[in-house]
């Protein structure tokens, strides 16, 4: 078994000192479901979990798009890691010494650029916080942070900087320290002078906070500008470090909070999450002024049930959040909007009106979507006005009547037709009505390319179609199962079956096996899988771990598998001789005819005594 030149010792001394659950945990939100773990699959879009983690086997398997492996393979299609950089990874984190500078395909090997710019980023934010706290340039910046409640220990906590005005004060740094300058342009650092005399800085006369991926790497910075220059904020590009479309501010702090209490709130700016975080809500992150995608969405679900967006109580930011509800709940959030009054934003609410009033009156008392989409829309019509009411009325059912739960539907119904004097009955029907035709212009379900992963009819998904595999197949794939716990039964199939699986990738899984327990390993699932290194196999072997162990199969129904196997060649050529038979009739050798009938007999005399 071909592990570079990893030692398999290596890999299962770094297995043994991390569990599955934890290293699958940090990207993905997991409920328990007996001896299972269930969860959204991070390697394609689903509303219903599909995505299995198996603890007792150290496991995971997708049954939607059949991704699966151990805990290499998993941090491997999460990162982007080769087999050698996922290794090096986990025993650094363990504390273990490998020797990783001598493994082949290592981290600085494979992608030297991001190494690079993480390092280039790791400077220029020491650079700017110095230069922030220390230096007569970043005075003006500090005094402003702090006239707005910011006090030195947040400033040092979230490592806030100060990018003074001058065009080239990291470049010529960077420049010193002999990074490559064409990389740090690409990676986001400098911009490049148009005459091609050289490099300036992305930032300047800003007040910058850095952004961090989930692991803590600085791979970003969003510039506040002081006073009215324009634009007001700006981030820096994307690079291979930074993605705006799937980054969120502050998320490895949150992370761990997010995770524990199962909600996340959404902010739109840098100094509302930080504010908040002084106010005691320490799952807040934000969209760092961007725009709220799927893909931020996705990345929130992964991480949280609940969702309550605390954008700013104005105008624009109101028409955000309830822009933002469609793209979370389709993602599979509950949806929450906080309402802050009188046009205030998190910030200038909570310095005017302490953290515990935030906290109770904004964050606790944030209103479901249904009821915050009833409420921006109410503010469009002049109630006092029998005509706007109506129409009110109607534009209220018909957001009512998306509502999926009958009981909820009848609760917000039943509040309308008090508020507004009218008959209960009657506004039911109507809702009623308003369904009836939705579902006649929408027959179908949402997911049609994938009807196994269905969310029509109140969120039920369908059962998924079992895929029917012949006989041969079948007993193949259950010999393998069994032949993954068993090394008894694997040395008994090695000697009467050999190589003669039917199936190519049964067949190489199978000499995988041979070779795996002949070189006096015990029985373990995430460990022969992490020895593969090949993807295709990997998902093959991980589907057939989640199948089960050898308890209760006794040596009738291993022989009874091994002989169904070995039955298909023969069925196959009875097959190909009675279609010889066939050609032969029709060419008028009935000669050739009969001997051919005989040799049929005769295979399958031999097919019913084996």
């Amino acid at each position: 078994m071909s592990n570079g030149r990893i030692p398999e010792e290596i890999i299962e001394s770094v297995l043994k000192h991390h569990d599955i659950v934890d290293v699958v945990g940090r990207y993905v939100h997991l409920s328990k479901q007996g001896h299972y773990m269930k969860g959204l699959c991070p390697f394609h879009s689903e509303k219903t979990p599909s995505f299995t983690v198996t603890p007792e086997k150290q496991i995971y398997h997708c049954f939607g798009c059949g991704a699966g492996g151990g805990a290499i393979q998993f941090l491997m299609a999460m990162e982007g890691y080769s087999f050698a950089e996922a290794i090096s990874q986990m025993a650094k984190e363990a504390n273990l010494d490998i020797g990783l500078d001598s493994l082949a395909g290592g981290r600085s090997q494979q992608n030297p650029e991001k190494t690079k710019l993480l390092e280039a980023y790791e400077l220029a934010g020491k650079l700017y916080q110095y230069i922030l706290k220390n230096t007569e340039q970043g005075k003006q910046a500090l005094q402003y942070l702090r006239s707005r409640g910011l006090h030195d220990k947040v400033i040092d906590a979230f490592g806030i900087g100060y990018a003074p005005s001058q065009w080239d004060t990291l470049a010529q740094l960077l420049e010193r320290r002999e990074f490559s300058l064409p990389l740090m342009e690409k990676g986001g650092l400098l911009s490049a002078r148009q005459d091609g005399s050289g490099y300036f800085d992305k930032f300047r006369d800003r007040i910058l906070f850095p952004i961090h991926d989930w692991k803590g790497q600085l791979i970003a910075f969003g510039g506040r500008a002081m006073g009215d220059v324009q634009p007001k904020y700006l981030n820096s590009p994307e690079s291979m470090l930074f993605y705006k479309s799937r980054s969120l501010y502050n998320m490895h702090r949150a992370r761990p909070q997010i995770r524990k209490l199962q909600q996340l709130v959404l902010f739109e700016g840098y100094v509302d999450v930080i504010k908040a975080w002084e106010a005691g809500i320490t799952n807040g992150v934000a969209t760092m002024g961007t725009a709220l995608t799927e893909e931020h969405a996705e990345v929130i679900r992964k991480q949280a049930d609940q969702v309550i967006v605390a954008y700013d109580g104005d105008g624009a930011g109101q028409a955000a959040a309830y822009k933002s509800i469609p793209i979370l709940e389709k993602a599979g959030c509950l949806v929450k909007i906080a309402m802050i009054p009188n046009n205030q934003d998190p910030d200038d609410y909570i310095s005017t009106q302490g953290s515990e009033r935030f906290v109770r009156e904004v964050i606790e008392a944030a209103v479901p979507s249904i009821k915050y989409k009833l409420l921006y829309f109410r503010k469009n019509f002049k109630l006092q006005e029998d005509g706007d009411k109506l129409r009110y009325i109607q534009q209220a059912l018909k957001i009512i009547a998306d509502i999926a739960s009958p009981i909820e539907r009848e609760h917000y119904v039943r509040e309308l037709s008090t508020e507004f004097h009218y008959s209960f009955e009657a506004a039911l029907q109507n809702l009623n009505e308003i369904r009836l035709q939705s579902e006649k212009n929408n027959k179908f379900g949402d997911n049609n390319d994938k009807p196994w992963n269905n969310v029509m009819n109140d969120a039920r998904p369908r059962e998924r179609t079992p895929s029917l595999f012949p006989a041969y197949h079948n007993a193949e794939r259950q010999l393998l199962a069994i032949m993954m716990y068993d090394r008894e039964v694997t040395h008994y199939v090695e000697s009467k079956l050999g190589d003669q699986f039917n199936v190519d990738a049964h067949a190489a899984l199978a000499a995988y096996l041979y070779a795996y327990y002949a070189q006096g390993y015990e029985p373990n699932a995430s460990s022969f899988i992490a020895m593969l290194q090949e993807a295709d196999l990997e998902g093959l072997a991980s589907s057939l771990a989640m199948m089960g162990n050898s308890h209760g199969v006794n040596d009738q129904v291993i022989d009874d598998y091994i002989r169904e196997i070995k039955k298909y060649p023969q069925q196959q050529q009875i097959e190909r001789k009675r279609e010889e038979m066939i050609r032969a009739e029709r060419s008028g050798d009935i000669k050739r005819a009969a001997q051919i009938g005989i040799e049929i007999i005769s295979l399958e005399k031999q097919l019913k005594s084996s």
